[in-house]
């Protein structure tokens, strides 16, 4: 089968990561593959290009961009697409317009999120506008979906349910080793507890009340440090913060990593404080690590952590119900253990990459008809 996936670029981020996957299985499946960026193809493509699967860009720029929009058009005929599958919203009605004529069987959108960003009127309002050539929206998690189907933006009948999927197999659970390297990256004490978080950092995943609520836990246990994977807007922010609770020697920013697998084997808790999240690559690939996580209760985060089970949840915004959750690990090691243990457990039957390519391989069988 020929499929286009339309992103936006392929820099680092739960979106992107689930898009290279994908179209990795894809690709072995013997299924022909590209990927159009709207933007520039970003620092991820490499990935593709070394399996031979085109990535384009098509180097837009800010509003309406009808060269944008011919490049786009040019490599989705030139595909043969049979099936056009985008991911969020501006892509989508971006791809929709582009792919207008070309005998295109199918088109499937994923929303990667809740929707809920910022100045999304303009926005949504072209998305609902696109959605009467769009066979299948795909939400990445129930509680996404309903909310989009609250919110009016998606008709009931066109959702679909397809929970984003890891290559569990790549994780591997702590280890002593991994432990080691981390401090020493640190230049920290073996003895070092490190707590940490993957994410970009911007708004939304709320790093400035995860760093509000380590301080509580500093207090508590010295030893601990505070590890950010991942970056943002927000980084000088944050660095400002982590000065101004006097943790400037406790909380550690790595950046944008290409080996977060590992460093995620050095941690001794994960923790996701976000305010919005889908259903985040990062729980999962937590949950492939066999580490204790305490996450925030929004989204589709409650349908990969199971609250006493495979960690803990608590309110967003709530620094205080943050720390209580992450001392409560610290102090009862062998529970937190258990409780990776179950995750790891829990994500091999539910969260593999092969379920999820199944289920999409489903929904594009129709192209066939």
């Amino acid at each position: 089968m020929n499929i286009t996936h339309v992103v936006e670029n392929l820099n680092r981020g739960g979106l992107e990561r689930m898009v290279l996957e994908l179209v990795k299985i894809q690709h072995r499946q013997g299924h022909r593959c590209q990927v159009v960026c709207l933007f520039e193809p970003g620092a991820q493509a490499h990935e593709l290009d070394a399996l031979g699967i085109p990535v384009a860009g098509c180097h837009k720029r800010t509003g309406l961009d009808l060269r944008a929009l011919a490049r786009a058009r040019k490599i989705i005929g030139r595909h043969d697409t049979e099936v056009l599958h985008t991911h969020n919203a501006v892509a989508h009605y971006q791809a929709v317009l582009a792919s207008f004529g070309l005998g295109v069987r199918r088109i499937v959108n994923t929303r990667h999120g809740m929707g809920m960003g910022q100045r999304a009127g303009r926005r949504e309002w072209l998305y609902r506008r696109s959605l009467s050539r769009t066979d299948t929206v795909v939400t990445v998690c129930e509680a996404a979906r309903r909310e989009a189907v609250a919110r009016g933006i998606v008709p009931d009948t066109k959702t679909r349910v397809v929970p984003n999927g890891i290559a569990v197999d790549l994780f591997e659970p702590q280890s002593v080793e991994m432990h080691r390297r981390l401090r020493d990256e640190l230049r920290l004490p073996n003895f070092s507890t490190l707590i940490g978080n993957v994410g970009r950092l911007n708004w939304a995943k709320d790093q400035i009340g995860l760093i509000r609520a380590f301080s509580l836990i500093h207090t508590r246990h010295p030893e601990a440090s505070l590890v950010l994977i991942g970056d943002g807007e927000l980084r000088e922010r944050l660095e400002q913060a982590a000065r101004e609770e006097g943790l400037a020697q406790r909380v550690h920013f790595l950046g944008d990593r290409n080996d977060v697998h590992g460093l995620l084997r050095g941690l001794d808790l994960f923790v996701l404080s976000s305010l919005s999240e889908g259903y985040s690559m990062a729980l999962l690939e937590a949950c492939a690590t066999a580490l204790p996580i305490v996450a925030t209760d929004v989204g589709g985060n409650r349908e990969i952590v199971h609250d006493g089970h495979t960690g803990r949840l608590v309110p967003a915004s709530d620094p205080r119900a943050l720390a209580d959750a992450m001392l409560a690990f610290l102090q009862a090691p062998q529970q937190a253990s258990a409780c990776g243990r179950a995750a790891r457990a829990w994500v091999e039957q539910h969260g593999s990459l092969e379920a999820m390519a199944g289920s999409y391989d489903t929904l594009y069988q129709a192209a066939r008809h």
